[in-house]
């Protein structure tokens, strides 16, 4: 006959044994969820990542190969961002009409089904794997509403065709770069195809919206507020050598003068800046790049106020646009989608 302490100890070791069990499942919870809330992460990289790269390739050039449901460039940019250098393209769904890609990425384990991650500590409660993968989903287009970062238009004359031509764009009073690239009465703020614009309210940029095609303007004779800190960091770029890339609204038609101005907007164009004078001499108003590719006679002196640059083709990453369909003389902008 087993005394009452027996029982006791006996009850005893079945509580701990369940306890035990309980733990266990806590561990399996924990260590599990951990790994597979890192492998997620891989795994979303790997899906914006693929669809990234597979709309900058259709925005640069819908008949690219990348541009397909069969992308080298998906599978390449996925693997990279998972910690092994495996993951699964699962599908790659493309509406070109639409301008975008939706990318689906899985998990993919060495020697492993395809979308599944194994488990450790949870086999033992019989659930050896679980499915995973992720979807991204990216568009593309030309902007048509969103913040001009400096507050100047630029003349669809000084755009179309020029692509990679160093230019001077004048905004101020009628000695012009380009004398035949004009909108409005001569003399006009808009001559040489470069108008300042009305910015928003205590900021350097202004707000553009293509669909109401129109945008106030500005005589642009003194240096535009609030602008120093965006100058600066311009002059401090392009003295570490970086480029400086800037999207600026478009007009192919004007108005009234002055501040009475009132542009005609039709998409965003990329410019490369490579020097300005937008008021007294010295930074952040002047700031004279004098590398090779510029030109002295593109030098912008006293009385000059304007900006010196090239316009280039270029797919940007920039956020805060709306976008539309691809305008052959705008930049084009990929962005991720809902």
């Amino acid at each position: 006959m087993r005394s009452r302490n027996d029982g006791e100890s006996g009850a005893v070791a079945i509580i701990v044994a369940l306890v035990l069990v309980v733990l266990l499942g806590f561990a399996a919870m924990a260590v599990d969820a951990g790994m597979l809330y890192a492998e997620k992460a891989q795994v979303q990289n790997g899906s914006d990542a693929a669809a990234l790269a597979v709309a900058q390739k259709c925005a640069a050039n819908p008949a690219d190969t990348n541009c397909s449901t069969t992308s080298a460039v998906a599978a390449d940019v996925a693997n990279k961002n998972a910690n092994d250098g495996l993951n699964n393209i699962k599908s790659i769904a493309l509406d070109l009409s639409n301008r975008k890609v939706t990318v689906s990425v899985g998990s993919q384990q060495s020697g492993g089904s395809a979308n599944t991650v194994s488990l450790f500590f949870a086999r033992a409660l019989g659930i050896p794997s679980t499915q995973l993968y992720t979807s991204s989903t990216v568009k593309w287009g030309s902007p048509v509403k969103g913040i001009a970062p400096f507050p100047i238009t630029v003349s669809i004359c000084q755009v179309r065709g020029q692509t990679g031509v160093m230019q001077l764009l004048q905004l101020h009073g009628t000695s012009t770069a380009n004398p035949s690239c004009n909108y409005g009465p001569s003399g006009a703020a808009v001559d040489g195809g470069f108008g300042g614009l009305k910015q928003d309210t205590g900021v350097c940029g202004a707000t553009i919206d293509i669909s109401t095609s129109e945008a106030g303007g500005d005589t642009g004779n003194n240096p535009p507020p609030y602008c120093q800190d965006t100058l600066n960091g311009w002059a401090a770029n392009m003295t570490a050598g970086k480029d400086v890339i800037v999207l600026l609204p478009i007009f192919n038609s004007v108005t009234g003068t002055g501040t009475g101005a009132i542009f005609g907007l039709t998409t965003f164009a990329a410019f490369k800046v490579a020097g300005w004078k937008f008021g007294p001499t010295g930074l952040p108003y002047t700031f004279r790049n004098r590398s090779p590719d510029v030109p002295a006679a593109l030098e912008c002196r006293e009385p000059c106020r304007g900006i010196i640059g090239t316009f280039v083709k270029y797919v940007s990453l920039a956020n805060g646009y709306t976008l539309g369909p691809v305008n052959p003389d705008g930049a084009t902008v990929v962005a991720f989608s809902s």
